[in-house]
């Protein structure tokens, strides 16, 4: 970027990639800096460039305007933007490990046969298992469809794997709930008493650690219900195994 060019104000939205009015606005809302004025024409510099595509890149986060004022003040009084944007970039970087799966309408048939009803799809949909992509579909993880086929060849309908689906999600849910606020209440709280740049470094680094932390408590916390369950449920079930196995050889 040359650092000593001057832009007029719709030279300068075409570099930003936004619209006049956007820019105005954003002016107006305090966001960016008045420019240098000669007479009547407004010239803006490197400086307004680099702030208008800082703008974009938080909008495109997902942060509101007043979220990106509150980040802008505190970068102005030396709070580290850089570290509090790294611990976004962190915060929100997948929890899954990631691996999606691109399938034709004949595919998730051949798959699932008859029980892909139109009335299963929608809901698989609606779930976020699927998303239709013109005329494919993409699922967010080939492991969790691999784990969906392996439920239905052992006999589960597809229909009831969806509402178990529900339930899990629900109960995952609780447990994001519990994760965060108890990372808001017992470590974000206590960097807000002193948010420096290295206290928000520290912030960074906890959010990383939580990560595999989160994981592992799932999965213990998941096996340790399955061995509760079971052993309420073995003896039940393998005594009606029993009576249908002793039934088919009378």
């Amino acid at each position: 970027m040359d650092e000593q060019r001057e832009y007029r104000v719709t030279e300068l939205a075409e570099h930003a990639g936004i619209p006049v009015r956007t820019l105005r606005y954003y002016q107006e809302r305090g966001l960016l800096q008045p420019p240098r004025r000669e007479g009547r024409t407004a010239w803006y510099s490197a400086a307004h460039l680099e702030r208008l595509r800082l703008i974009g890149d938080l909008v495109a986060r997902g942060y509101r305007l007043d979220g990106i004022e509150e980040l802008l003040t505190a970068a102005q009084k030396g709070r580290g933007l850089a570290e509090i944007l790294g611990f976004g970039s962190v915060a929100t970087v997948d929890w899954t490990r990631s691996d999606p799966v691109e399938l034709t309408a004949a595919e998730l048939r051949a798959r699932f046969g008859e029980q892909l009803t139109p009335e299963v799809l929608a809901e698989a949909i609606e779930l976020g298992y699927l998303r239709r992509r013109g005329e494919h579909y993409s699922h967010p993880s080939a492991r969790l469809l691999e784990a969906t086929l392996t439920l239905v060849a052992v006999g589960i309908p597809l229909r009831t794997v969806l509402a178990m689906s529900w339930e899990i999600e629900a109960a995952f849910d609780r447990m994001a709930f519990s994760f965060v606020h108890a990372f808001r209440s017992h470590v974000l709280d206590r960097m807000l008493d002193d948010p420096t740049p290295e206290n928000l470094e520290r912030l960074i680094g906890a959010v990383a650690e939580l990560r595999p932390v989160a994981r592992t408590v799932a999965d213990e916390q998941f096996g340790r219900a399955m061995r509760r369950r079971i052993r309420r449920e073995i003896t039940e079930m393998t005594q009606l195994i029993a009576e249908a196995a002793g039934t088919e050889s009378r």
